[in-house]
């Protein structure tokens, strides 16, 4: 009796080591995966608010309202009041020269199109590194490319 009393504390020690080997892995995904929803939720924000100030200068003259667009882009209403809707957006990734451009194209009819881009927009990581693993980017910052939508608007 006393070799199966011995066989099992044996069994309960190498299953305890095992959870110890495998617990930082278990944690490294865990953080990974956390990371990146957060990333793509922050993306699909700043992507949703250049769709709603496109959606929003399609109906106005060409070359006004740009300081509202700008405003429904980082803080989601047209006065800027309040919290941007991403961490760490500001109206400096919406440049007033460059952030709302119109076209006209075409000859009959002619074909106005207006386009809103948001440039330099960085994720900010909760965490630089976990366990010696360093996510992509300087202390965990996630640099993404410009982001821009183009809208008709009606002639």
């Amino acid at each position: 009796m006393t070799t199966k009393k011995t066989s099992s504390l044996r069994q309960r020690g190498a299953a305890l080591i095992e959870l110890a080997l495998i617990t930082p892995l278990l944690l490294l995904l865990t953080f990974i995966t956390t990371e990146f929803g957060r990333a793509m939720y922050e993306y699909n924000t700043v992507t949703k608010s250049a769709r709603d100030a496109v959606r929003y200068l399609s109906v106005q003259t060409p070359g006004t309202n740009v300081t509202q667009a700008r405003n429904l882009v980082v803080y989601g209403n047209t006065a800027g009041t309040g919290a941007p809707l991403a961490r760490g957006l500001s109206l400096a990734n919406v440049p007033a020269g460059s952030c709302c451009t119109w076209q006209l194209a075409g000859a009959d009819p002619i074909i106005n199109t207006v386009t809103v881009r948001i440039t330099g927009y960085t994720f900010h990581s909760m965490f630089a590194s976990v366990f010696g693993v360093q996510f992509t980017g300087t202390n965990g910052n996630i640099v993404f490319s410009d982001i821009s939508a183009t809208m008709r608007a009606p002639s």
